[in-house]
């Protein structure tokens, strides 16, 4: 089995795969100083309430975009699992993809894993849109060749933003507002109408301006945590795909000779 590890700036995703099953997956908060040890006494765990055997993981790949978690994550593999661990993007798990950008080595791990794994799984020109910590938005010619993108504040962070530069607006959570009116009548209501609903707008109209300079039918494919809150407001997404990334790592493993 797999064990392929998404190590993202909010948090660390482990999933185990089977071929290209995904038999289990778990989240831990990001901590870039959490040591090999810490990760081993929860995970562990988990893989005996799963009922997989240590000895059934045979190889680890790992995507970061917190190169300081890479090192922990490395000696969890070798310590725990007596396997060297992948890194997506090195040696012979490159993304074997044409990074058709200004700066190709600044592509983060994430985005580049998810245009493998979104070309693969989807026909023709692509907009993918990862709804983390950021909101990015990167364009996948009918060839895989990745072309370049958009980074926004995540939803969350725009959030926070709000909320700690005044003094008298509270802490929301995100979410549906409940009234189909953009006219709030409080303030709780108009803070997430304005979030939530400004969010989407920005969400269409950065896709119809990609779309435009496209020049060609290009579907979108909406992933991270909050893709499923977002579907619900918008007609957008073409699909709404939570695995890309782990099914991404999947892929570049198999590439690799790994199973």
């Amino acid at each position: 089995m797999l064990l392929a590890i998404d190590a993202g700036n909010t948090n660390v995703v482990f999933a185990v795969l089977e071929g290209s099953e995904i038999r289990a997956r778990w989240r831990i908060a990001t901590e870039a100083r959490r040591t090999a040890d810490e990760y081993a006494v929860w995970l562990l765990r988990l893989l005996e309430i799963e009922g997989i055997p240590r000895e059934a993981i045979t190889n680890i790949i790992v995507s970061t975009v917190v190169p300081r978690a890479l090192h922990n994550l490395q000696v969890l593999a070798n310590r725990y699992f007596d396997v060297d661990a992948m890194v997506a993007g090195q040696g012979n798990v490159a993304y074997a993809i044409d990074i058709d950008v200004d700066e190709p080595g600044s592509l983060g791990a994430d985005r580049a894993v998810n245009a493998v794994a979104a070309h693969a799984k989807y026909p023709g020109d692509l907009i993918v849109i990862d709804f983390g910590t950021a909101t990015t938005f990167d364009a996948i010619d009918f060839n895989g060749a990745y072309k370049g993108g958009i980074i926004a504040p995540g939803i969350n962070l725009s959030l926070d933003a709000l909320v700690g530069h005044t003094a008298m607006l509270p802490r929301i959570a995100i979410e549906v507002p409940k009234s189909n009116s953009i006219v709030g009548r409080n303030t709780e209501d108009q803070m997430l109408i304005g979030v939530f609903w400004g969010y989407v707008a920005m969400i269409e109209g950065l896709v119809s301006r990609m779309r435009s300079e496209i020049g060609r039918p290009a579907k979108v494919v909406a992933t991270g945590g909050l893709a499923i809150l977002f579907d619900e407001a918008t007609d957008l997404f073409d699909a709404v795909d939570a695995d890309l990334t782990i099914e991404g790592l999947g892929i570049l493993a198999s590439r690799a000779g790994a199973t």
